[in-house]
């Protein structure tokens, strides 16, 4: 516990001194990284999601995550709202249109902007799709069938200390895979906290009509958002966690389905239709795709997007994985699966269609600015499309309210999850630990927003992701060889 205190402290002490020395140093570990083991990266994601296909049709799919008798703790929707909050969240928000259109800009070098558009959605819905989810539904199934079913505590140590027993090895690695948990969720979560504090700026900018307020409103709105996660730290997990899932879900879902309504309708679900056909013909390829004989171009792109958004995935797979794991009791491995990987792509194949189609839309069709918004305000992308929509006010607010909540809910599910890995895997963490988790976030996210750069906040939590992707592959290896010991 005070190891990973420090380590993450000395992180943020770095950060605030030299942040630009702090994001110079991450962008060139991760590059190098990505050059030498990118294909590793993309081989192991893709293992991981045939092994959860597997696992669904396969007769594992029947076993109970706890005793056989366990009932689920949550229903089925506050289960999905709570693991979908927690594992994307303002993402969605953020990049729903900005990052189609960063794609396009590249792809269109290659080909004419109509196929490019195609495939720009593609490789968006292939970065948040089937992929993100098997990284964590792995992770959280290994905590889950270990925890619950086999009485160990939620730790990620505990699948090896529980298949290869207490030796020198498994409490060396058990220890330090224990260490790099906590360190990667913390790092992820700054991230999360400085893209929401990023898109809530401006937003604010474009309600009020303000350019370039600089610090001063940074500061507010981190310093509202610090404040509101301690209520929800305080009380129960399923009256906090659950209500701001459940709220911050259903704002986004009617902002969706609002902008679907008044915008080009016909174009966005021809758009969608056609994306959720060439995502599931093409997804299982792809994950083995390497980009090996382009240009440095598309290998820069390859790796600043794809290799950055599956370490990503792997930064947050502890505090993902170990939350779903925690509100997934009583529930089959098929359940399990099933819920946590189709449902969030689903949503999120419609999600990028409506707001990425909405874009294509200004591009191809009516030639808005949209690209040049891109280029000198990613933050505002989103926001821009929103100003061209009927009632742009209060869909500009709720969006802000649905950025805030996400984050909110981030923080809370990860302050959990770091207080259970604190007290050895207690599945209901005191409420002093999860206080100082949250001031501890709060930290990071300041150092990440001062960096004043999505790049930079992505190459930090690259960085911190890599080593977890090994730890990912040997717990997998504890589940598969504790299956077999199961009478299906």
């Amino acid at each position: 516990m005070l190891i990973a205190l420090t380590l993450t402290g000395l992180v943020a002490i770095w950060g605030i001194i030299d942040t630009a020395g702090l994001a110079q140093f991450s962008s060139s570990m991760t590059g190098i990284m990505f050059t030498s083991r990118g294909w590793f990266i993309m081989l192991s994601v893709s293992l991981l999601l045939i092994l959860c296909i597997w696992l669904a049709i396969s007769p594992y799919g029947k076993i109970k995550l706890g005793k056989d008798d366990d009932e689920p703790e949550f229903s089925t929707v506050s289960w999905l709202t709570m693991l979908f909050a927690a594992g994307m969240g303002v993402g969605l928000l953020f990049w729903g249109t900005a990052e189609p259109l960063s794609h396009f800009k590249v792809i269109r070098d290659y080909t004419d902007n109509f196929h490019a558009a195609e495939h720009a959605l593609f490789i968006t819905n292939f970065h948040w799709g089937l992929h993100a989810w098997a990284i964590y539904a792995v992770t959280g199934l290994v905590m889950a069938y270990f925890s619950f079913r086999k009485g160990y505590p939620i730790l990620v140590s505990s699948p090896m200390k529980a298949v290869f027993g207490l030796r020198t090895w498994t409490r060396s690695v058990g220890w330090l895979s224990d260490l790099l948990a906590i360190y990667a969720i913390a790092i992820g979560i700054g991230g999360s906290v400085a893209m929401g504090v990023f898109q809530i700026q401006s937003g604010v900018e474009s309600l009020l009509g303000l350019h370039n307020s600089g610090l001063w409103l940074v500061a507010v709105i981190f310093t509202v958002l610090c404040l509101s996660y301690i209520l929800p730290l305080m009380v129960d997990l399923s009256k906090g966690m659950a209500t701001l899932s459940n709220t911050a879900m259903a704002i986004a879902g009617g902002l969706v389905i609002f902008v679907l309504l008044t915008g080009p309708t016909y174009y966005i679900m021809s758009a969608i239709t056609g994306s959720i056909g060439d995502y599931f013909s093409r997804v299982v390829p792809h994950g083995f795709q390497a980009y090996t004989f382009f240009d440095e171009k598309v290998t820069s792109w390859f790796q600043s997007w794809t290799l950055t958004f599956m370490v990503w995935w792997f930064a947050w797979a502890p505090f993902v994985g170990v939350f779903i794991a925690r509100i997934s009791k009583g529930r089959t491995i098929r359940e399990y699966i099933l819920g946590v990987m189709l449902v969030p792509t689903f949503f999120s194949i419609f999600w990028f269609g409506v707001f990425g189609s909405v874009g294509f839309y200004g591009v191809l069709k009516i030639d808005t600015p949209i690209l040049e918004v891109l280029k000198t305000n990613i933050n505002d992308t989103t926001f821009f499309v929103l100003r061209k929509l009927p009632l742009s006010i209060p869909t500009i607010i709720a969006t802000i309210l649905a950025a805030f909540l996400f984050v909110v809910t981030s923080v809370v599910s990860a302050s959990f999850v770091l207080s259970m890995f604190a007290v050895g895997g207690d599945p209901n963490p005191p409420t002093r630990m999860k206080l100082i988790w949250g001031v501890i976030l709060g930290a990071l996210g300041l150092v990440m927003i001062m960096s004043n750069s999505i790049d930079a906040v992505k190459s930090i939590i690259g960085l911190a992701a890599l080593p977890f992707v090994f730890i990912v592959l040997l717990v997998t290896v504890c589940l598969l060889k504790a299956l077999k010991s199961e009478v299906v």
